[in-house]
């Protein structure tokens, strides 16, 4: 039995289980070292340090075989910490999702392709962009420049905003990925509106949804009603769900403290043992936990 390990000073409980070979944690992030890559001046927060060293120990104790790495926001659109972190990590092992804007060249977009860039990331949430109309404009700009290389748009966004983009969505020419479960009411269950343009839209085959980060969406995500909803986006289709960590976990404050960019933010102090025995518990079958762990995101990041 593999004991308990503790990476950024928190414990993360034993895996109950043996995770199938290829497994994938589809939602990382890495910080620094130090102030080695630029902050983006406009950034909500700054994080302390997370190591691709303390990574890879993560997912040695949880059996994980390799990682996506997404860029993260307080860099902006400015990705040499993630290029550097993929091209440390390998292409055997890592993939990456980028930021970009409108100034990003197809050039960068090949270069970065190269070390293992497949997609970019809309983060609407964090910056508090919550209009339809803006939401779609990002949208469609960024299927303009990313189309010719082929990869997918991920976007961070609330169910409602989701739902207003839903009938432009099922013309983009490009593949959607939808992370931290669409940050999902858990306590409306699973009558609330827009729930349903999420089912057929995962039904399509046209979108993906990550069950990251289940803490951003409830309190108790070890629930029996955060077990029924991770169940029913399953169901919606198996073949277009992944998993990750969301490591090291960026948004320590506390509830009812404002974010600020003029110190360094704790880390949530997220079990992530607890996280990958939770996903085999949300599984009906050996074959759903397989696609989730290794099939999916194998296609999709192109493994």
């Amino acid at each position: 039995m593999i004991s308990t390990s503790t990476f950024l000073d928190i414990t993360h409980e034993p895996v109950r289980f043996t995770p199938p070979k290829g497994s994938v944690d589809c939602h990382t992030h890495v910080f620094g070292p130090g102030d080695s890559f630029p902050w983006d001046p406009q950034r909500s927060y700054t994080p302390g340090d997370a190591s691709i060293e303390d990574l890879n120990g993560l997912h040695k104790h949880l059996g994980i075989d390799k990682v996506v790495i997404v860029h993260p926001s307080p860099y902006g659109a400015d990705n040499a910490c993630t290029v550097n972190a993929l091209e440390l990590l390998g292409l055997e092992r890592a993939r990456g999702v980028a930021v970009i804007d409108p100034s990003t060249t197809h050039s960068e977009l090949k270069h970065m392709q190269s070390v293992g860039v497949r997609g970019v990331r809309i983060n609407l949430e964090t910056y508090g962009l919550k209009d339809p109309q803006a939401a779609l404009q990002m949208l469609l700009h960024t299927e303009k420049q990313v189309s010719p290389v082929g990869w997918h748009i991920q976007i961070f966004t609330r169910l409602a905003v989701l739902v207003s983009l839903a009938e432009h969505i099922k013309k983009l020419a490009v593949p959607l990925v939808i992370d931290h479960f669409c940050l999902i009411d858990t306590d409306l269950g699973l009558s609330q509106p827009g729930l349903e343009v999420l089912q057929e839209l995962l039904e399509s085959g046209k979108v993906w949804l990550k069950l990251s980060a289940p803490y951003r969406i409830t309190k108790t995500p070890d629930s029996s009603e955060v077990k029924e909803l991770a169940r029913y986006l399953i169901s919606a289709n198996p073949n277009r769900v992944v998993w990750g960590t969301d490591w090291p976990h960026p948004g320590g404050v506390k509830h009812g403290q404002p974010r600020s960019r003029d110190v360094i933010e704790p880390f949530q102090p997220i079990n992530n043992g607890v996280a990958l025995n939770r996903l085999q518990g949300w599984t009906r079958s050996e074959d759903e936990l397989l696609k989730i762990l290794v099939t999916n995101p194998t296609h999709l990041y192109g493994f």
